[in-house]
């Protein structure tokens, strides 16, 4: 006969998924265990940006927006990534990302209605910034953690999920077992394992040694791995949210100055350079991967800090890209292309020159008429490209944000098996599943919403299976 469980729940990764999931299931009646690889809680959520998306808010209504809902978020969703997610697990994210926006907010997350904002490429502002950035969500998340005086164990990397009679009963680490009535998967994504990148994200491992990733040192794909052991399906091969970089440094910068022109190899423009960061990888990619910023003497001249940074370009904390003093220090280095005529810049970058200079003779009379014709940027970022000296910079597609391959779930989050069945007593959630995130990044806080909403359910689900066993 087997030993009785040690815990109700065990919640393998303390992010924000994981920890969601364990406040969740505390509150409906189980006795929950957090193991968590590094040696603080948080995540990838503690380093984001704090944004939350949703729909039909609280904080929508105070900021003046209505009329909106799970179902319009839901139809954009889909629609955007051709429906090539999963749609029972995209409509329960739909219907339960404003429920779970109220929930951070009662535990002491302020989303102020100013800082609402359009976050993607639709029309409707559904980007929550918490006032704190990530920082803030993961810390009221631990604060209702320890509020509970649910166990935590840090620094400790699970290795093997015990499994009896085709049920998972628990999990082995550094030659221990401990056993649950239920396991939950919230271990993050695996940006910071590279052959794991390899086998499933080779888009983003395409720029060579370009590639890094801003996610957490915990995410190498741990919850993949443990779910494939019990053989698992694991869906979304190849999808993630890279963002361009012209790769002068590893730093996250999302801001790309208005006055940049994009060109391919064709030396074709191809897009608004202003557009989201959701689709400008996905944008590049298709012209090979490869872009060209364009600008001229002038415009790296008057290049300065975007407001949002300047602080901290001026402290020495953060080293920016398009600013005149790096894009001269790149230029001297031959990181930037720099000639006194197009021709020369499209001879050293391998783009056709003819092409090239026809396409900044009609951008400067678009210029000149306060119109972009072609992409419609907005005219007050339009600068003219004819003061040489004339530069290229290559952009690539290289900085992994998230990715979005991993454990199949259904919408109450049990893992499924290769043989389209639930595994028993496992569920998963936040970054290490599949099917979730698609092709497109929706917009700003797509991830967030993704770990505190499938956090909680997964939390409610596997606490009310092992209860009830």
């Amino acid at each position: 006969m087997s030993r009785l469980r040690d815990y109700d729940v065990i919640v393998v990764g303390a992010g924000g998924a994981g920890l969601a999931a364990g406040v969740v299931a505390h509150d409906a009646g189980a006795r929950v265990l957090l193991v968590e690889s590094e040696p603080q809680v948080g995540g990838s959520t503690r380093l984001s940006g704090g944004v939350f998306y949703a729909a039909g808010t609280t904080v929508q209504l105070a900021a003046g927006v209505t009329g909106d809902g799970p179902a319009a978020m839901y139809e954009y969703y889909m629609t955007l990534n051709q429906w090539r997610v999963e749609p029972a697990v995209v409509r329960r994210l739909c219907d339960e990302a404003a429920p779970a926006l109220e929930w951070l907010i009662s535990l002491g997350v302020e989303f102020s209605p100013d800082a609402l904002y359009i976050s993607g490429v639709e029309s409707v502002p559904r980007g929550h910034s918490a006032t704190g950035s990530g920082a803030s969500i993961a810390s009221a998340l631990e604060q209702a953690r320890r509020a509970r005086s649910i166990d935590l164990a840090l620094e400790t990397r699970v290795d093997s999920l015990l499994v009896e009679r085709g049920q998972v009963v628990g999990v082995g680490a550094g030659g221990q077992d401990v056993r649950a009535g239920a396991v939950i998967i919230s271990t993050g994504g695996f940006g910071q394992n590279p052959d794991m990148l390899d086998r499933y994200y080779p888009e983003a491992t395409a720029a060579g040694d370009w590639t890094w990733s801003i996610s957490a040192a915990g995410s190498r794909g741990d919850g993949i791995v443990l779910g494939e052991n019990v053989e698992a399906a694991v869906l979304g091969y190849n999808r993630g949210l890279l963002l361009t970089t012209p790769g002068f440094y590893k730093q996250l910068e999302v801001y790309v100055p208005g006055w940049l022109v994009y060109v391919n190899r064709e030396g074709r423009r191809f897009v608004n350079e202003t557009a989201a960061y959701a689709v400008m990888a996905g944008v590049v990619r298709e012209q090979g991967g490869v872009a060209f910023a364009i600008f001229d003497e002038a415009s790296r001249a008057q290049a300065e800090p975007d407001p949002v940074y300047a602080d901290a370009f001026a402290s020495g904390v953060l080293p920016l890209n398009w600013v005149n003093s790096v894009l001269e220090d790149m230029a001297n280095t031959g990181r930037i292309i720099r000639a006194n005529t197009l021709d020369e810049v499209a001879v050293r970058a391998g783009i056709n020159a003819k092409a090239l200079n026809a396409t900044v003779e009609r951008y400067n009379a678009d210029v000149r008429r306060g119109l972009d014709s072609t992409f419609f940027k907005d005219m007050k970022v339009l600068r003219r490209i004819d003061k040489p000296p004339f530069y290229a910079a290559e952009v690539r597609p290289a900085i992994v944000c998230l990715t979005s391959t991993g454990l199949r779930i259904d919408a109450d989050c049990h893992v499924l098996s290769t043989s389209e069945m639930v595994i028993p007593g496992l569920y998963a959630a936040g970054e290490t599943t599949g099917g979730v995130l698609g092709d497109r990044y929706i917009g700003g806080g797509n991830s967030i919403a993704n770990a505190i909403v499938f956090g909680r359910i997964a939390g409610a689900a596997a606490a009310a299976e092992a209860l009830a066993s």
